[in-house]
């Protein structure tokens, strides 16, 4: 069996500090965490604003529902605008 090997012809290079490769997978890990995050808060959002339809719920379940869920958003929309501005290393 062979050793995988990158689009150049060379073998992968460690995740060590400071490589691009650990850049990247920061970002990436980032990434589905807030995701995740994001998707956690829209069924919690969905689910209380439900609640609160039917009477089984209190209003501020739903209110601190939408604040998180919009507070995410804003953060992961500013994450990824602000890895599109800066330029590879």
């Amino acid at each position: 069996m062979s050793v995988p090997q990158a689009h150049g012809g060379g073998e992968l290079g460690d995740l060590e500090p400071g490589t691009r490769q650990r850049a990247q997978l920061r970002a990436r890990v980032i990434d589905i965490a807030l995701v995740a995050l994001c998707v956690v808060l829209a069924l919690w959002t969905v689910w209380s604003v439900v609640g609160l339809v039917r009477g089984t719920a209190g209003w501020a379940y739903s209110v601190v529902a939408c604040v998180l869920l919009a507070a995410a958003l804003v953060a992961r929309t500013a994450g990824v605008r602000r890895r599109n501005l800066r330029p590879d290393r």
